[in-house]
């Protein structure tokens, strides 16, 4: 399937706890799904829901920190969600499922105890990536977050939660967003680049009718001053340890 489907790189997730295989060109996982996977609360025998799953790296990550979680993974494009598929099998991830669609206009049903994206966060009019697969996995529609949002919601079962990885501009849109959808008790943690700098992104957590106050987590600062990651960084990034 790989070698027929698109040309790929052999690597690891988790400091080498997780084969990971990718697209050689185009969209290629960075960061941000890892940190997600490490964000959502999901316990042995739960299910949750990927929209947007790509090669895999979030539910891959998920399973290798909770071992019998359900994963459900939906990605439009039927490349990616075979890699996916075959990612999850080398891995001995057999609760793992991937599948051609497209989240926002169909996909699983549910219910599932959580649901988690990294949704396009780049902002309508930017300068436009030359490559088209990441730019239609990285640039965002008008109002895109709370299609997202409600197609996510839809899906879960009462008091589940919805975890989102977005740019820290994006989120009183998303806030915005998951309420219209239904989903209460925000939780934001900030992933600060280095000590002193203004976070980029943020991790987003939020709970289908919740009712708690917002809450503000001091963050995860990702980078000492000579660029390596932190300690608590190297938990998430490379030992599969939980945030927040």
């Amino acid at each position: 399937m790989r070698a027929d489907a698109c040309a790929v790189t052999e690597g690891t997730l988790l400091g080498g706890r997780v084969r990971y295989a990718q697209p050689a060109r185009g969209f290629r996982s960075g960061i941000e799904p890892v940190l997600l996977a490490a964000f959502v609360a999901a316990r042995d025998g739960e299910r949750v829901l990927e929209a947007g799953s790509g090669a895999g790296a979030g539910l891959l990550c998920l399973a290798a920190r909770v071992p019998g979680v359900i994963g459900v993974g939906v990605e439009r494009d039927p490349t990616l969600a075979a890699l996916a598929a075959a990612n999850a099998a080398a891995n001995g991830f057999h609760r793992l499922t991937f599948h051609a669609a497209d989240m926002l206009a169909d996909g699983p049903e549910g219910p599932f105890d959580h649901a988690m994206a990294n949704p396009p966060y780049h902002r309508p009019g930017g300068t436009a990536s030359s490559d088209a697969a990441r730019e239609a996995a990285k640039r965002a529609a008008p109002g895109g977050i709370g299609a997202w949002a409600a197609a996510l919601a839809r899906r879960l079962r009462p008091r589940g939660s919805v975890s989102l990885v977005l740019s820290a501009p994006g989120v009183p849109e998303a806030l915005e967003a998951l309420t219209k959808a239904g989903i209460g008790s925000p939780t934001v943690l900030p992933l600060w680049p280095r000590a002193g700098a203004p976070a980029r992104l943020v991790l987003l957590r939020g709970t289908r009718g919740g009712r708690a106050a917002f809450t503000l987590h001091p963050g995860l600062i990702l980078h000492r001053p000579d660029g390596r990651f932190t300690e608590a960084a190297e938990a998430a990034l490379r030992g599969g340890a939980a945030v927040a």
